[in-house]
C-alpha cells in the first residue's frame, strides 16, 4: 500500500489525495475517489487509466494487522456501485492491482462535474463477515 500511495502522491494534486478509511475489528479498508485528470499522465498511462474531465477513478484497499499491530495488505472480494445527484446508479469495475507486497483496487467511473457521487463498497475478506463501506464526493470542474 505504501507504494501505491507514494506513487499517487506525487502523481496528483494535494486536494486530490484525501484518503479515508473504515475499521471492522483488525480490518481497515482505505479509500479514495478523484477525477482521472488529477494523475499526471504518465501515471494514467502505467495503469491504464483514460485521462477525461468526466472520468473518475477510486482507489480501495483492505488491510488487516498481523500479531504485531501492523496493517498489512490483504486481497478481498469488492463490489462497488455509485448513485449521482439524479439517482442514476452506475457499477464501478474494480480491477485488483498487485505491486511487490501491496494489493489494492481500482475502478473507473462516468462523472459530470459539478456534482456529488455516494459510493457504496462490499467488502469480503477471507473468514470475516461482508462488510460495506458508504462514502460521498464532491467534483468540481
Amino acid at each position: 500500500m505504501i507504494r501505491w500511495l507514494a506513487i499517487l502522491a506525487f502523481a496528483v494534486s494535494p486536494l486530490a489525495l484525501a484518503e479515508q478509511a473504515e475499521k471492522f475489528g483488525n480490518v481497515e479498508v482505505h479509500y479514495n475517489a478523484m477525477l482521472s485528470t488529477d494523475l499526471l499522465p504518465d501515471v494514467a498511462k502505467n495503469y491504464r487509466i483514460d485521462r477525461s474531465p468526466t472520468r473518475g477513478i477510486v482507489t480501495i484497499s483492505v488491510l488487516r494487522k498481523n500479531d504485531m499491530g501492523i496493517a498489512q495488505p490483504i486481497p478481498a472480494k469488492l463490489t462497488a456501485y455509485m448513485v449521482n445527484l439524479n439517482n442514476q446508479l452506475g457499477n464501478v469495475d474494480l480491477r485488483e492491482i498487485k505491486e511487490g507486497s501491496a494489493i489494492y483496487y481500482l475502478g473507473e467511473f462516468r462523472v459530470v462535474p459539478p456534482n456529488t457521487l455516494k459510493f457504496t463498497v462490499s467488502v469480503e475478506v477471507n473468514g470475516d463477515p461482508k462488510r460495506e463501506v458508504n462514502f460521498s464526493q464532491k467534483f468540481y470542474k
